[in-house]
């Protein structure tokens, strides 16, 4: 284990005993959109991984939800999601998780999931293949849709709705089934798993997507955007899949036909 992963596994782990503690409290609850909400518990657990983080690697920068970003002295960054699933949290409802990853260099190379009410750790690094709980794993062997298990997610832009939600409805007709469970990171590990055969999204952010992409990817799944091309952080789109159901679930997007490739 290296002495990046150590940090980012200990930062999370004390992040998710602040998640923790806090579950089922009355938050104050502040809005960053019409639906998209942020809590106290979400700063608290942002200022723990900050402070431990930097304090191991002060030279490194970080792009951070809350925090926004801070630059470092080096060519590499820190990219964290305190609370992932913060509805589900501010409901009490126990689906929620920590992400930290580690880019260098503009390629992620760590990452590390934490749910700290399922007590699971999903845990990549680059080359050396995906964790849970130390257990090696690996993305289901499903190869067709309507065996996939499929999970989504809705924007937080309600005139984005009505073409998700049309888009839910292509999938749910031709899959085994559909979840929308809240939480970017998560249902990426779930696919890493093999619990889940596939995920999409749009109207994501980084901090979303970095930890929960390596641990897939190095669970021997794919990563792209819509139109199956390659995956942009910051092109707030996302297909992730097993690999043998990508063809099948980016033909069923449509996108080709309507934006090109």
């Amino acid at each position: 284990m290296t002495s990046e992963l150590e940090a980012a596994l200990s930062a999370a782990r004390r992040a998710g005993e602040v998640l923790r503690t806090g579950l089922g409290s009355e938050h104050a609850i502040t809005y960053k959109g019409e639906v998209d909400l942020v809590t106290e518990i979400d700063e608290e657990a942002e200022r723990v991984i900050r402070e431990e983080l930097l304090r191991c690697f002060p030279s490194y920068g970080m792009l951070a939800e809350e925090g926004g970003e801070l630059a470092g002295e080096e060519d590499v960054r820190w990219i964290v999601d305190p609370l992932d699933g913060t509805t589900n949290y501010a409901h009490g409802l126990p689906i929620f998780c920590v992400s930290i990853a580690l880019e260098r260099s503009g390629e992620v190379v760590l990452g590390v999931v934490h749910d700290p009410m399922g007590e699971e750790t999903f845990v990549a690094e680059r080359g050396r293949g995906a964790f849970l709980n130390g257990e090696l794993i690996r993305v289901s062997d499903t190869h067709e849709l309507i065996r996939a298990l499929i999970a989504t997610g809705f924007p937080y832009d309600r005139a984005e709705m009505p073409e998700a939600l049309e888009l839910f409805g292509r999938f749910a007709a031709t899959t085994q089934g559909m979840r929308r469970l809240g939480s970017a990171a998560l249902d990426l590990c779930h696919v890493a798993s093999g619990r889940i055969d596939g995920y999409y999204e749009r109207g994501l952010w980084p901090w979303d997507l970095a930890a929960g992409s390596v641990i897939l990817e190095e669970a021997g799944g794919k990563l792209t955007n819509y139109r199956g091309g390659k995956l942009d952080l910051g092109g707030r789109e996302i297909v992730a899949s097993n690999g043998r159901l990508h063809p099948a679930i980016t033909k069923l997007m449509g996108e080709n036909d309507r934006v090109g490739s």
